[in-house]
């Protein structure tokens, strides 16, 4: 009974987690602000061609996983590939999340609110995700995979994977003939506010929720 409701709570937090972590993405794109900067190469290909957000995420995503099994070479394990499913799954909330929320951009300081709760449900969803160690986001995942084969600490490679991102997305953009076609002040933003979401959520929150979940004694 005690290992089921261990069990509940861990996959609660987790389930939690990704649908905060989705609301965040989306919220993000939907500013007209630009995209958080992991997702930006799919929103920007997204806002060149008018296709799907969501589905373009998926294919991205997918590329991740697949990178991601090949750079970890001896240390991989056949449960990475867990990760495409939860990218299927993750993605449909995404685009449901699109399909019900009703905001428009167009005023920047309602943008910039919008941004914020954005910034603060990426953050607290991405921390509630990884703190439950299940199955890693696809985005989480290859950052790990690099930063275990490196050597380099995990905030210093997410950086570098940031900028990566965000530099293959200006290339996209200037060949739609606009540079900025999916990154803008919120990408930046977001770059700097979510890690610091993560680590002010975990300063507080990290320990007793993974109490709860019997993963570690206080």
């Amino acid at each position: 009974m005690k290992g089921n409701l261990r069990n509940g709570a861990r996959w609660g937090f987790y389930l939690l987690g990704m649908v905060l972590l989705a609301i965040g993405i989306t919220l993000n794109s939907l500013t007209g602000l630009g995209a958080s900067a992991i997702v930006s190469v799919p929103f920007t290909v997204s806002q060149g061609t008018g296709l799907n957000f969501g589905n373009l995420t998926l294919a991205v995503y997918v590329l991740f996983v697949i990178a991601e099994f090949f750079v970890m070479g001896k240390a991989r394990s056949w449960l990475f590939l867990l990760q495409i499913p939860l990218s299927i799954v993750f993605t449909r909330i995404m685009n449901l999340i699109k399909a019900v929320l009703p905001y428009q951009s167009g005023h920047l300081p309602v943008d910039l609110g919008v941004l914020i709760l954005a910034i603060l449900f990426t953050g607290v969803g991405a921390a509630m995700t990884v703190d439950m160690a299940l199955i890693p986001n696809p985005g989480d995942g290859i950052v790990s995979s690099i930063s275990y084969r490196s050597g380099l600490e995990l905030g210093l490679c997410k950086n570098i994977f940031d900028l990566c991102c965000l530099a293959i997305s200006l290339a996209i953009g200037f060949g739609f003939g606009n540079l900025l076609t999916g990154v803008g002040l919120g990408t930046l933003l977001s770059m700097i506010g979510v890690g610091r979401v993560i680590a002010v959520f975990n300063h507080f929150c990290r320990k007793p929720m993974r109490h709860m979940a019997q993963l570690e004694a206080v």
